[in-house]
This record gives C-alpha cells, sequence and structure tokens, in this order.
C-alpha cells in the first residue's frame, strides 16, 4: 500500500499532522524502521527461505503453510540450525476460532541410551553419533501441514527442493560458521566432503548444490513423515547410526511422534503472553521473569538504566533457578506449571529483590548451581497471513550443525541433543548438581529453552509473534523485546534491536556492546560482575497495529530477511 503526499504548504501541513502520522504507517520518531505491510509478512534469519515464506502465501497458502514451506527451506539454506534432523516447538494461531494450537516435536533419547553412556574424564560427549537423538522436526513440520495446512504438501516443499538440487551461492555467514564449526564437522567424513575442500570450507560465491538432500525432500514431499520414521529414510539414518557407535535404531524412528500440547500464558500490565510448555521450558522461564518483573515500576526507571537492568537481571535469574530444578519432559515427570506461574508465587520471588543490591546466587538457589549447556545456533521464524492466523516456529540441531553428522544417503545433519539431560544426576560429586526432572530416560525428550511466543494486546488482539535463538539466553531476550515495547514505547524495530543483557544462576551479567559505561558502573556498585559479550540471538518478529503488519529480521545473524505484501 502506498501513500502520496502532495505539497500543501508547510502552514497546513502542521495542521494536520497529528491526525495524518496516526492514520498511518510514517513514524520519524524512531532510528530504525520495520517492513511494513497490510496484508501479510514472512520474517526468517535467512533471506531465501523468507522469499519462499512470501511465494506460498501469493500462491494462495495460508501461515502454515508458508511456515513449513520456510523449515524445510531453512534445512537446505542454514546448514547450522535449519534442520531436518533436528527437533523444535510451533505455536499456531487459528484467526476464526482465537484459538492457539501448539506442537512439541523435541528431539528424543533412543530408547537403549543411558547417562553413563555419555560421561568421560572431561565431560559430556558434545560430538558424533552418540549424540544424535532421534529427530522431530519432520513429524512437527508434517503433523502442522496435515492438521492446518491448505495446500498440497508436495507444493509446500517444491521450493525447498528446487533449492537443494539447483544450488544456493555460499554467503559470507556460511562460509564464516564452516570455520567455526570445523571442530566437529572435519571428524565426520561425509560432512567434511559435502562442505569442505579439505579443510577449507565452501568458497564465497561458489555454488553449493546438495543432491542427497533433493533426494531426501522428494521421498517427504510424496510420502509425507512415513517415509522419515518407517520408510527408506528411517532406514538411511538407523543403518548410519549403528554402524558409526550410534544408537537410533528403526524401531525408535517409527516410535516417535510429535504432541500436541497445551500452550501455557500469563499477563504482563493487561497484555496476554503465550509461549510453549515444557519441555520447552524456555517459555516458563520467559513468563515467570515476567511475572516477577510485573512488581516493579520498570518504565519510570527508563530504557536500559542501571536500576531498570538491575531488576531485570534479578527477575531472570529467579527464574532460572526454578528451571534448574523443576522443568522436564511432562510425559515424564510432573511439571508444577500452575504454581511456578501463580502470580502470588511470582510476587514472593519479588519480594526477595533487593532495590540497589545484587541477590547472592546461594540465596537464590540452595546447593550447587544447576546449569544447562545450550548452544545460541538455533533459528526461528515467524509468518502472519492475509487472514490473520499466524506461526511462531523454532528448531534447532543444537549445537552449529548439530552432532557434525551428516547422513551419508539422506544429506542431512543430524542434532546434538542428548547432551542436554541431567546426565550427573545421583551423582552427589558431580562439580553441578542435576534435576531428576531432566535425568535421562528411554524415550524422553531433554529440556530446552526455545520459547516461540504470542503476546496479545489489552482487547484481546495478536500484536506480537516472535522468537529467537540464542540457547539459554532466549527467554531472557524475548523478556526484554516485550519490556521494550510495553513498558518503554519503543518502536517495533529498536524494541528488537536495543542492546540487550543476560542473566543466569551463578553467571556474570553479560552485556551487548552499547551500553553506556555509566550505567556499567552503578551495576558494579549494585554487585553484579558485568561480562561484554558477542550478540544476543536474532529476534524475528512480527508486530500488528490498526491494520499494518510490521516485520523485524534481527540483523545480529547475516541474511536475516522481513517481508510482506
Amino acid at each position: 500500500m502506498k501513500i502520496v503526499i502532495s505539497y500543501i504548504g508547510i502552514g497546513l501541513l502542521s495542521i494536520f499532522a497529528n491526525n495524518l502520522f496516526s492514520q498511518t504507517t510514517l513514524d520519524y520518531k524512531n532510528r530504525i524502521h520495520p517492513e511494513i505491510s497490510d496484508e501479510f509478512m514472512v520474517v526468517s534469519q535467512n533471506h531465501h527461505a523468507t522469499k519462499i515464506g512470501y511465494e506460498i502465501l501469493e500462491q494462495g497458502g495460508n501461515a502454515v503453510d508458508a511456515a513449513v514451506a520456510m523449515g524445510f527451506a531453512l534445512a537446505v539454506t542454514l546448514p547450522r540450525a535449519g534442520n531436518l534432523g533436528g527437533g523444535g516447538f510451533m505455536l499456531i494461531y487459528d484467526a476464526k476460532t482465537n484459538k492457539i494450537a501448539s506442537i512439541d516435536y523435541r528431539s528424543a533419547a533412543p530408547k537403549s541410551a543411558t547417562s553413563q553412556m555419555y560421561l568421560t574424564d572431561t565431560g559430556v560427549v558434545r560430538f558424533g553419533h552418540l549424540v544424535n537423538a532421534v529427530p522431530g522436526t519432520v513429524a512437527g513440520l508434517i503433523k502442522a501441514h496435515r492438521d492446518h495446512g491448505s495446500l498440497k504438501l508436495n507444493q509446500v516443499m517444491r521450493p525447498s527442493i528446487k533449492l537443494a538440487q539447483n544450488g544456493i551461492k555460499v554467503s559470507h555467514d556460511l562460509n564464516f560458521v564452516l570455520n567455526f564449526g570445523k571442530q566437529s564437522m572435519l571428524d565426520n567424513p561425509v560432512s567434511k566432503e559435502k562442505f569442505y575442500d579439505e579443510e577449507d570450507p565452501l568458497k564465497v560465491n561458489s555454488l553449493f548444490k546438495q543432491p542427497n538432500l533433493a533426494k531426501t525432500l522428494k521421498l517427504i514431499s510424496n510420502k509425507g513423515d512415513e517415509a522419515f520414521y518407517k520408510g527408506q529414510i528411517a532406514k538411511w539414518i538407523s543403518e548410519d547410526s549403528l554402524k558409526n557407535g550410534g544408537l537410533i535404531t528403526m524401531a525408535d524412528l517409527a516410535a516417535y511422534e510429535a504432541k500436541e500440547r497445551m500452550p501455557i500464558e500469563t499477563t504482563y500490565r493487561d497484555f496476554k503472553v503465550v509461549s510453549m510448555p515444557p519441555a520447552a521450558s524456555g517459555g516458563l522461564v520467559l513468563l515467570q521473569t515476567l511475572n516477577i518483573l510485573e512488581n516493579f515500576d520498570i518504565k519510570s526507571l527508563g530504557h536500559n538504566s542501571a536500576a531498570a537492568i538491575h531488576y531485570l537481571s534479578e527477575s531472570m535469574i529467579r527464574a532460572f533457578a526454578d528451571r534448574a530444578e523443576y522443568h522436564g519432559d511432562p510425559d515424564f515427570y510432573k511439571v508444577p506449571v500452575t504454581n511456578l506461574l501463580s502470580k502470588e508465587y511470582s510476587k514472593k520471588s519479588s519480594q526477595s529483590i533487593i532495590e540497589d543490591l545484587k541477590t547472592p546466587p546461594e540465596l537464590i538457589f540452595a546447593g550447587d548451581f544447576k546449569r544447562s549447556d545450550e548452544s545460541p545456533d538455533t533459528t526461528h521464524l515467524s509468518v502472519v497471513d492475509a487472514d490473520g492466523n499466524a506461526v511462531s516456529l523454532t528448531y534447532t540441531l543444537g549445537s552449529s550443525f548439530g552432532s557434525g553428522v551428516t547422513v551419508k544417503k539422506a544429506g542431512f545433519l543430524l542434532n546434538n541433543q542428548m547432551r542436554n539431560f541431567s546426565h550427573y544426576y545421583g551423582d552427589q560429586e558431580a562439580e553441578f548438581g542435576t534435576s531428576e526432572a531432566n535425568r535421562l530416560e528411554s524415550g524422553k525428550r531433554m529440556i530446552s529453552t526455545q520459547a516461540p511466543t504470542m503476546v496479545f494486546d489489552p482487547e484481546g488482539n495478536l500484536h506480537m509473534i516472535l522468537g529467537s535463538p540464542g540457547g539459554g539466553r532466549i527467554p531472557n531476550i524475548l523478556s526484554q523485546v516485550i519490556s521494550n515495547i510495553v513498558d518503554h514505547d519503543l518502536g517495533y524495530a529498536e524494541s528488537v534491536m536495543a542492546p540487550r543483557i543476560n542473566q543466569r544462576v551463578g553467571g556474570d551479567l553479560e552485556v551487548e556492546r552499547g551500553m553506556s559505561p555509566d550505567t556499567l558502573n552503578f551495576l558494579k556498585s549494585y554487585g553484579h560482575t558485568t561480562k561484554p559479550t558477542d550478540t544476543m540471538g536474532s529476534v524475528q518478529a512480527i508486530f500488528i497495529k490498526d491494520k499494518y503488519v510490521y516485520g523485524v529480521a534481527d540483523t545480529r545473524r547475516p541474511d536475516a530477511l522481513a517481508k510482506g505484501k
């Protein structure tokens, strides 16, 4: 939609300025601006995937069709995190019914796995076939399409097959992260052959074709998840795994299913915030953080002031302390979600926060600190279609390129998610305590800080669709974006791009570049130990207001793109 303003004189323009700017999308108080549309919007970490989602909507598909197409496309274009061999979580909003469905397709433990297998003298095994959990991505994407899509599956998957067959140009980002991922990738002959020239990563602007991955995508396109979990692809996965010291059997794959869960929600200053339930523990941490933060007048303190950051940090650390003790797969452990999300409980937690003094960690969490080793290399996409249906989808391989293992005949990478269980559970001499809720059991899903989220305004209208990569930082990243808008009235793009902090139990206060040295000095006077860090996450977000749709692609990760019509 184009808005044309003719010259009518400075005086007359000023008379109508307030009315004009309240009715249009023009906004000159912010330094950074979103993509603006009055129909639909797609946002992802990779421009190829975004364009595919846009094309699917142009062809008459709905938000789920577009999201599924983008999920498969990212497996081709973003191998560090986009995947067929990992797992994740998804929220789906139906505008007609005003209901939200949530799909849990987190990776699961093979039947024969035991914690003793993963413990070495140097810690938990991180890479190789042994750390492959049963992948859930294909089951999740197919279930979403089967239950909520409108186009045929082969139409939705055609663009990703074409990309794999014809190839993509290697971006600077892909070249860079392949260098970063050498530790795991070069140890696997198949990955080495696919992604490297000897030990040098694929050259920038070289054509990267993936014929085996195209073959796999074709099989899924024709036969759905049956091909992946019970058919030819399952055979390729199992044969490759068992031959190389892995644990995934045909029976493990056949037993896997994506599960629909009940979303969790809270209110934050009259805004309803909806996120994924456990095993996606990031949603619960996010909602708890907001519940605690709600007890303080953050707005009056000013955006990213030392006082505001102090209350944010103290809220975060308390939510993470509960995660370490109580979060797990709800099919194996009764997570006390209702109690953790009660306003009374959060108020009690807030009362232990001292105005100008950091709380010693040992007073927040008795005993050994419980830490989770989660990689920041996840990815998120957000979609809203012209009818108002929306999808918030996060999925991951774990570390960059997961386990470093590429299934030879199938052409895709497998996750390293088995490392995310509490393998030291029951070991009283362990350096870090661990939780019964997240101990390894056959078929169990390990907890994850992934947190696809939707926010509704006080009138009940869908207002935000967001999520982020970032490992353990994800809920803290999202809590700041939400607070930036609700508490500080930042513009949509500025709310996403503003400098961030991160705080977990037993760690320093991580701070992105852009914070004032004066602010950092005040934080030190409160007792915080600040730690400069690289960028945190990459929020791919959509905001809806006054019949307009605003897309923000977080440039903390290169190649992100928002595209709307």
